[in-house]
């Protein structure tokens, strides 16, 4: 959940309870007409952890800033409720066919995006996205490349009249996170800053990471606590493995080989894979958890992050003063997002399984932790300017009605290089619709709402004449 202690919070609880004090004696004036609220969009979508977590750590702050805020997940919004089948599907092939993951990532990113498939599932999915925005909706932010995409057309079309925002999750930025008609992106560093303006992205700003402020360093104390809490050893040189919340990668290979180098304890967080969790405990592996609900305590009592992703998890060990080595990543954004922390100097990227112990132990105890340390905490020393305040001046313009520049078309070029990966970039939804299909009792019905729902490349919109502000108010919150 959320925390809610921050000083920022109380001050804006503390605000609106003077605003709705009665007022004091007979002759003070009669109380005026309340401002309307505030209100942020935020467009997020139940892909493992990350995007519903910038999401919810995004919802937090603007709340405290006054902000009332609406989160949607794209996933519930697909049409012929393709959402979970999709979701489920990728799950699988991550699990089961990563070699197929890699090569569908890499084609789409040669080619600058998805196919056909992927394109005119999302387009249907607009008007969707459309009604359900709240009535003064001021801007919509996106934490997920396909409600990126998803926004882009609403605002190249003019149906989506307010500013829309991407908040960058990753430090890599695959092409698909770069949408046509998005107004600003917003970046953790200059690294994925550079990387989206290669892509496309014509307004790029660096606003630093987001992450619950729970995660923080903490002092000798809090570390003995910590290590006491979850029953680890006092004073030996511990590594936290982390493999996302649904515990993919060989992780189970990086356990035991951190076992056998001896230069640290592995803990082993197994997310919501308790197969994993059982197996590692079956091996000897004393210190696997499943699902944690204190990862800010687990990460200090910890020496060094071992990570295979290089998502949200990687930023908050970051904002925890704790050093991040990336090992035999996940294919696709694991791999590109290793070289993107390295060459951001946040993270050492372990290529060699033989320097897993020399650099595990440099960044536990040595100056390389201690440089990349301070590297890291640096990513969060103007908390004034982070994404969170970025998007509320944003939305503040929009509602003083000043002009938001206008969404830039890429030039028609791009397309040809559409035609030329349509097969490639086709397999990901495929395969992930493929996969959920073979294994439901339900795949014929799915099938033929498929075929009903779908509209391809050249198909008409339905206009809406009501963008944010048309009487559609349901709000998805995880």
């Amino acid at each position: 959940m959320p925390h809610l202690g921050s000083t920022a919070h109380l001050r804006a609880l503390a605000a609106a309870t003077l605003r709705t004090a009665p007022p004091a004696g007979p002759t003070a004036p009669p109380a005026g007409p309340t401002a309307p609220a505030e209100r942020v969009t935020l467009l997020s979508a139940g892909i493992g952890a990350g995007h519903d977590g910038a999401a919810a750590e995004l919802d937090r702050r603007l709340t405290a800033d006054g902000f009332t805020v609406d989160r949607l997940d794209l996933l519930d919004l697909l049409p012929a409720r393709t959402g979970r089948l999709i979701r489920d599907g990728y799950h699988r092939m991550l699990l089961t066919a990563p070699w197929a993951y890699q090569r569908i990532y890499r084609s789409t990113e040669r080619a600058g995006g998805g196919g056909p498939l992927a394109a005119a599932l999302l387009r249907r999915t607009e008007e969707r996205v459309l009604r359900a925005l709240p009535a003064g909706t001021l801007a919509v932010v996106s934490t997920y490349p396909g409600a990126s995409r998803v926004l882009g057309g609403l605002r190249r079309s003019g149906r989506l009249t307010v500013p829309a925002l991407t908040y960058l999750t990753d430090f890599s930025v695959h092409p698909l996170w770069v949408a046509d008609g998005i107004d600003v992106h917003l970046a953790a560093h200059a690294v994925p800053a550079g990387q989206a303006r290669g892509a496309g992205a014509r307004d790029v700003r660096v606003t630093g990471p987001v992450t619950d402020p729970r995660f923080r360093p903490a002092g000798e104390d809090a570390r003995a606590a910590a290590r006491a809490r979850f029953g680890l050893p006092a004073h030996a040189p511990l590594a936290l493995l982390v493999a996302g919340s649904w515990g993919v990668g060989p992780v189970r290979q990086v356990a035991l080989e951190l076992r056998a180098s001896k230069v640290a304890v592995p803990v082993v967080v197994c997310g919501r894979n308790a197969a994993l969790a059982a197996r590692l405990r079956a091996d000897g592996v004393e210190h696997a958890f499943g699902w944690v609900d204190d990862m800010p305590g687990l990460m200090h009592a910890a020496d060094v992050l071992v990570q295979n992703a290089g998502g949200l998890t990687s930023l908050e060990a970051f904002a925890a003063g704790l050093p991040v080595a990336s090992y035999r990543c996940i294919p696709g954004h694991g791999q590109t997002n290793a070289a993107a922390l390295e060459e951001a100097g946040v993270a050492a990227w372990i290529r060699d399984p033989g320097q897993l112990a020399p650099v595990v132990a440099e960044l536990a105890q040595g100056a390389r932790g201690l440089r990349q340390r301070a590297a890291a905490l640096a990513l969060f020393a103007d908390a004034g300017c982070g994404p969170a305040a970025e998007i509320a001046r944003i939305a503040r313009r929009s509602a003083a009605g000043l002009p938001v520049p206008a969404p830039v078309r890429r030039r028609a070029g791009r397309s040809r290089r559409f035609v030329a990966v349509t097969s490639a970039a086709c397999v990901l939804w495929a395969t992930a619709i493929g996969t959920a299909v073979a294994t439901t009792d339900d795949g014929p019905r799915l099938i033929r709402a498929l075929g009903h729902e779908l509209r391809f490349e050249g198909a008409d919109h339905t206009p809406d004449t009501g963008a944010p502000g048309a009487p559609h108010r349901r709000s998805h919150r995880p």
